[in-house]
């Protein structure tokens, strides 16, 4: 199971595990209740996510919790990246305000990095952990019309930012994509030993 309610999410995972693999959201458990990320890291927000849908739930649970961490901003918004500009705020409204706090700073100062960090935990709690990790910068403005989040200010290696490139193009190169390979041999191995004979 992956613990989101994010149908795109499991649809995602369930092509890359291939074999006609099926994975179920959380909205096949509608008992469950939302996770509060209240962890200050990625790695404790992937690790709860993870350990309370798979211990409530009775099954392999996988979660994420990705991040943007700006050098120029100290790191930051790191974990809070998803609500950097307030609760109910939107990615356009997280992107002005990366712009705002960037205001000034030369195109020479603007390293940045995207960060998933994936845990995986078994019915017991046990968790096994991978991390993705994509570098870049940040855009003088925004470009691009795909994607989501911060996707329009991310500057790749090649000069494009992730939202100008097509989904298969930004799967290949993602920190996401990079984390789902990095368990990927896991979750396989999970599947295959609670397939029935």
């Amino acid at each position: 199971m992956l613990a989101t309610r994010n149908a795109h999410k499991a649809e995602e995972l369930s092509r890359l595990l291939g074999g006609g693999a099926v994975v179920a959201s959380l909205e096949a458990f509608p008992e469950f209740p939302e996770t509060i990320e209240d962890r200050p890291t990625l790695e404790g927000n992937a690790e709860k996510k993870a350990v309370e849908a798979a211990i409530a739930c009775g099954v392999w649970a996988l979660a994420d919790d990705t991040g943007l961490e700006v050098d120029a901003l100290s790191g930051a918004p790191g974990v809070l990246s998803a609500r950097w500009a307030g609760p109910g705020r939107t990615d356009a409204d997280n992107c002005a305000k990366l712009e705002r706090e960037l205001s000034g700073v030369p195109v020479d100062r603007r390293q940045a990095r995207f960060r998933t960090v994936m845990a995986l935990s078994d019915p017991l709690g046990r968790v096994e952990r991978v991390e993705g990790r994509l570098e870049g910068s940040i855009a003088l403005r925004p470009r691009g019309l795909g994607g989501f989040g911060y996707d329009p200010l991310f500057v790749l290696p090649d000069g494009r930012t992730l939202a100008e490139l097509t989904a298969d193009e930004k799967n290949a190169v993602s920190h996401r994509g990079k984390a789902f390979r990095l368990i990927l041999p896991r979750l396989k191995t999970v599947l295959q030993a609670a397939a029935p004979l």
